[in-house]
């Protein structure tokens, strides 16, 4: 009898899976980030042409995460000596630093944890997964791509302003929000709610649908 692997994925607004793992900074855990956000990415594996890229964008674009209480994390399938060995290439071929840890993931764990492996892959290689945990460690957005193509990060800190603005100002955003544009109020929930929804000062296109500027 043939029996198929499961893979284990992490739920959206639920408690992230716990980790320890050895990084190139030394050992970090999901509880050194509470109070932080923490951006949990992993790659498939270390020397490759489009991880280099993305790894050249998340160093530059550090410092307006960091400017967003938000850390960033990486991880793959290979040792800490690779990591090391990678990011000193980066620095020596690119000109670029890499100023965040990399867990050291060779037994899989933390990847397994998080659903970076796919059964039925043709290796053990972590898919690009990315994962964003708010301050008390509750997981909010998993995003996925594919091996052969590069994530943009512009769009990761896009989301993050997003889900930032929504839990300080109790609204929902858009397709494509970006700080400046209205925003979503959310819709009433009771019928009478609902009639007194036209005259709230709201841009009311209909009583299900509002928004305004914040």
């Amino acid at each position: 009898m043939e029996t198929t692997q499961q893979a284990s994925f992490p739920h959206l607004n639920e408690p992230a899976p716990a980790f320890k793992a050895r990084t190139t900074h030394g050992d970090r855990s999901l509880e050194d980030y509470r109070g932080k956000w923490l951006i949990l990415f992993s790659h498939p594996a270390d020397f490759t042409p489009v991880c280099t890229t993305e790894f050249i964008g998340f160093a530059q674009a550090a410092p307006k995460f960091a400017e967003m209480n938000c850390e960033l994390l990486g991880l793959s399938i290979d040792s800490l000596f690779s990591h090391l060995a990678w990011t000193r290439n980066i620095k020596e071929k690119f000109g670029v630093d890499i100023p965040f840890p990399i867990i050291e993931d060779i037994k899989m764990e933390v990847a397994s944890a998080y659903g970076m492996v796919h059964p039925g892959a043709a290796d053990t290689q972590a898919v690009r997964a990315t994962f964003f945990i708010d301050p008390n460690g509750i997981l909010r957005a998993m995003v996925y791509y594919p091996m052969s193509n590069g994530r943009s990060i512009d769009e990761f800190v896009r989301l993050l302003e997003a889900m930032q603005t929504s839990d300080e100002n109790g609204v929902a955003t858009p397709e494509n929000w970006c700080p400046g544009k209205p925003v979503i109020v959310p819709p009433p929930k009771t019928a009478e709610a609902a009639d007194k929804r036209a005259g709230e000062g709201y841009d009311t296109v209909d009583w299900y649908f509002s928004t305004k500027s914040l």
